[in-house]
């Protein structure tokens, strides 16, 4: 189980399309209803793939069922961090402290043990993302903080979840295309209920290509981060994942004229250092 470029590709390649579909919920007028028609998007687009590779094993179904549990509780956290914070705030407190917790916890959970230079690799990354967002008016929004830091928790646990159920299955893409088919409903369902089909209904006709779009963004990335949790500790590949907040603030400077300034390139050479930090541990 080892890191090789090629892998680090891949992950990264995952990582900006997750900033991708983040950066467009975030956009949008109604973040829970959003989230809810982007992944009832990505149900229905995996439902073809599951007809043509079928279902995980036995074994890895107590592994799916958790995972979406834990998924609901992600999207109620995700979009509570979103209505009363900043993308630049909550997403960089999201995905930067989760690759600790799940470095912390691989240990026990997945028998995996990293080298020094892999954990000065994971604090790398995790620090350089939390300086891309953090400022000093993070402590003005405590509720946003208090919504980020639950779902960096919750992170972790899907994350440890999935790299065992996706090892207990032996075909990503079986287990991947699984969680998608069954994921979307459960929130879709509760966010459809509480808006009514008045609301819920019109907004989700006007958004559904773009909702469609976000869904294979989201389907993506999610799938090389598992596909490449089988072929390098669970860990490292977490940590390598949550560049696409080096992606999301990249994407802010090229297309949205956002500022460069002093903390985002130390942020960024933070994370360039930890990539090569978990490449070379």
């Amino acid at each position: 189980m080892t890191l090789t470029w090629p892998l680090v590709g891949a992950v990264l390649f995952g990582a900006f399309l997750h900033a991708s579909w983040n950066a467009l919920v975030k956009s949008s007028s109604d973040k829970a209803l959003d989230t809810a028609v982007i992944h009832l998007a990505g149900s229905v687009l995996a439902i073809p793939l599951v007809i043509v590779v079928g279902w995980p094993p036995a074994q890895a179904w107590p592994y799916v069922i958790a995972s979406l549990t834990i998924h609901i509780a992600y999207y109620i956290a995700l979009t509570g961090a979103y209505n009363h914070g900043d993308l630049g705030l909550t997403y960089p407190l999201m995905r930067g402290t989760a690759p600790l917790l799940v470095a912390l916890s691989a240990s026990v959970t997945l028998g995996e043990t990293l080298s020094p230079l892999a954990w000065a690799g994971v604090i790398g990354v995790s620090c350089g993302v939390l300086t891309l967002g953090l400022s000093r008016h993070a402590l003005d929004s405590p509720r946003a903080v208090g919504f980020a830091l639950a779902n960096a928790v919750v992170i972790a646990l899907y994350t440890v979840v999935d790299g065992l159920g996706v090892r207990a299955s032996g075909h990503a893409l079986q287990y991947v295309a699984t969680l998608f088919v069954l994921d979307g409903w459960p929130f879709a369902i509760l966010v459809f209920m509480r808006r009514g089909p008045r609301v819920a209904i019109p907004y989700a006709k006007a958004r559904w290509p773009v909702a469609s779009m976000a869904a294979l963004a989201s389907f993506g990335s999610y799938g090389i981060a598992l596909w490449a949790m089988t072929r390098a500790p669970v860990a490292t590949i977490a940590a390598l994942r949550e560049t696409s907040v080096l992606f999301a603030a990249l994407l802010g400077v090229v297309f949205l004229k956002e500022a460069f300034n002093v903390r985002r390139a130390i942020g960024t050479a933070t994370i360039v250092a930890g990539v090569m930090a978990l490449r070379m541990g």
